[in-house]
């Protein structure tokens, strides 16, 4: 893991914003960087705090077209090497529950901290054809909320802010995907209602 990040910091030190999207594209695609991204935005805005918008921009248009390549993929026939390697009732319920909410289960896993499962349910969104632009809006909304929120937090508190994601980066991510999702089901909830209301 050491040798991943000092990798993906010499990455971010060399190219910059470039840096950022490159790693931010590899771990949402082909590769599994669990929380490199998070440590190299913290990081970068650290040291460059005016550039918290570019860093942040950069990371999640990273991690979005490194999702939409493999959602691609999935369209193409992904349903079959998640049979593979998952159980077959558990891809019926996650192909359910995308079917049935739709952005909602892509935003709120994009938002999760590792461990929470996050590229299943990019592989699910190709597979059961949810539209490429709500994927990729989802997608987007919901690392941009993550990087920023991080980029926020290292605005405020510096160095410090490593040690906080380290110790309460769970709680700050589980909060905010509890608030998109009461958002989400109010949402839902007012455009069910609004048929009924009209008939």
């Amino acid at each position: 893991m050491k040798g991943l990040i000092s990798w993906a910091q010499g990455l971010v030190i060399s190219f910059g914003g470039p840096g950022l999207f490159i790693v931010a594209f590899l771990d949402s695609s082909f590769l599994s960087l669990p929380e490199i991204n998070d440590i190299l935005v913290i990081w970068m805005v650290t040291q460059h705090k005016e550039r918290l918008i570019y860093y942040a921009t950069m990371a999640t248009l990273g991690s979005t077209t490194g999702c939409f390549v493999l959602y691609v993929l999935a369209r193409k026939g992904g349903e079959a090497l998640l049979r593979k390697r998952f159980n077959a009732g558990r891809i019926e319920r996650g192909m359910a529950t995308v079917r049935r909410y739709g952005l909602l289960a892509l935003l709120v896993p994009s938002i999760l901290p590792p461990p929470a499962p996050f590229k299943v349910f990019v592989l699910l969104a190709g597979v059961v054809r949810v539209r490429p632009l709500h994927f990729a809006l989802a997608i987007g909304i919901g690392r941009g909320l993550r990087y920023f929120g991080e980029g926020l937090l290292a605005v405020w508190y510096g160095d410090m802010a490593l040690r906080y994601i380290d110790e309460h980066g769970d709680q700050v991510a589980l909060a905010t995907a509890v608030l998109v999702l009461v958002g989400g089901a109010s949402v839902l909830w007012w455009r069910r209602r609004r048929p009924r209301q009209a008939a």
